[in-house]
């Protein structure tokens, strides 16, 4: 699991997050709301070890290792997964070679993956050169498909993304946090639970991931304090109705 204890985290000079504690267990989805500069992305930056995130206190552990120093590569190996709003544009690096590099240069269908993704006319083309922002996602989960990490951090997978994909990205994203497994009639909810081991933290403005990936918990995280604790659905209706403020209020 992910555990993350009174983490208190700097940007330069400015404090970005204060005495943040969560926690995601196995096979767990959360969904994290809040408005532009709250700190959300500040978060999941710093849970995949971004140097410039600089944690002042606080504890960042995952599968019961402390990663609260540990360098991004490292975390990366011990399995942990991003889907990033902005990526960089990578000249001189080809999409199917990153693939390649996050699947550990292990037997990866990449031709395969990239059908399904409707992607494959890009593999040959330079990390995110002149993509679309619905491109970028595709290609930010090609590469997520291949390194099949244990937590999975999407900053925003719905930023950019047209209509006519958002349905294949939200589907994506919730066969990768094995969210399409479905008790049969002999199997309670808690047998599938031990079925679903992949955990995620997914960061949404629109809202539209909800049509797609059935998430377990909601937070909102507010001038870099993580507010409230609820069922997703029912805070996104909060927040459409009241705003974040009120939203906040109601829940302490």
């Amino acid at each position: 699991m992910l555990l993350i204890e009174d983490l208190q985290v700097k940007l330069g000079e400015r404090e970005v997050l204060r005495h943040i504690d969560l926690q995601i267990n196995s096979g767990e989805t959360h969904i994290l709301f809040g408005p532009n500069g709250s700190g959300k992305t500040s978060l999941l930056m710093t849970i995949m070890g971004y140097p410039q995130y600089r944690v002042t206190a606080g504890k960042i552990s995952f599968k019961g290792v402390d990663i609260t120093n540990m360098p991004i590569n490292e975390r990366a190996k011990l399995g942990i997964g991003m889907s990033y709003q902005r990526p960089p544009t990578v000249h001189g690096l080809k999409t199917k070679q990153m693939v390649q590099i996050c699947g550990s240069g292990g037997d990866v269908d990449i031709e395969g993956m990239a059908a399904r993704m409707n992607f494959t006319d890009f593999l040959d083309r330079d990390i995110n050169a002149g993509f679309s922002g619905g491109e970028i996602k595709r290609s930010e989960l090609l590469q997520l498909m291949a390194q099949k990490p244990d937590l999975l951090l999407f900053d925003e997978p719905e930023s950019g993304v047209d209509l006519e994909n958002i349905s294949l990205i939200g589907n994506t994203i919730s066969e990768l946090l094995q969210r399409d497994v479905h008790p049969s009639p002999d199997k309670s909810q808690r047998q599938v639970r031990r079925e679903r081991t992949r955990m995620g933290l997914i960061i949404t403005h629109t809202g539209f991931i909800l049509d797609y990936v059935t998430a377990d918990k909601g937070q909102v995280l507010f001038n870099g304090v993580l507010s409230c604790s609820n069922n997703p659905t029912d805070i996104f209706m909060c927040i459409k109705e009241m705003g974040y403020e009120e939203c906040v209020k109601c829940a302490i």
